[in-house]
């Protein structure tokens, strides 16, 4: 992969956005590595860069595959970043100890706009933390707001939440039936 393209698959680290608002704020200190099958990428600083086939992105405790990666930048900054896969998985962990698992059919990266949008089949999971899952999911980095839709026809957003301090599960007595 040319230095080029190593620079924009920086971009996907942006990505995952519980790794810019809630992931493990060390990750973004650590060497990235990349694999794919194929990588088409302009030498310039507006040029695309496309990574293609078993797409897999490690930086620190961030785990990204997908099929397909489609970076955009202009004047040397990334821009854009447009995974795709069947479906596009990601796993990191969280400074407080937990882990976020997603994944979504298609997941659109905006660094202008600080936004990630999970379009298809779409999961955000934190456990003991709750989760969402719809059609789509809209994170914007900026506020922390999170807005999820079930899509056309009537289909519906899912939301969880775990309580903070959930108590053990209380012992049952002992009725000597033992």
């Amino acid at each position: 992969m040319t230095r080029t393209a190593a620079k924009l698959a920086l971009g996907l680290v942006a990505v995952a956005f519980a790794g810019a608002a809630l992931g493990k704020s060390s990750d973004r200190q650590q060497t990235m590595q990349v694999q794919a099958n194929r990588s088409d990428c302009t030498v310039t600083d507006s040029g695309p860069c496309v990574l293609t086939g078993n797409v897999n992105i490690v930086q620190g405790s961030l785990v990204i595959d997908a099929a397909r990666a489609d970076l955009r930048q202009a004047g040397g900054e990334i821009r854009s970043a447009k995974l795709t896969g069947s479906p596009v998985r990601l796993k990191q962990e969280m400074d407080n100890g937990g882990t976020m698992n997603a994944s979504a059919a298609q997941v659109d990266y905006d660094l202008q706009q600080d936004t990630v949008v999970f379009i298809g089949g779409a999961s955000v999971q934190q456990p003991g933390r709750g989760s969402i899952a719809g059609e789509r999911i809209v994170y914007n980095m900026r506020t922390g707001q999170v807005q999820g839709g079930g899509g056309a026809e009537g289909g519906r957003v899912t939301l969880q939440f775990e309580p903070r301090n959930r108590a053990p599960a209380a012992a049952t007595p002992d009725d000597g039936k033992n």
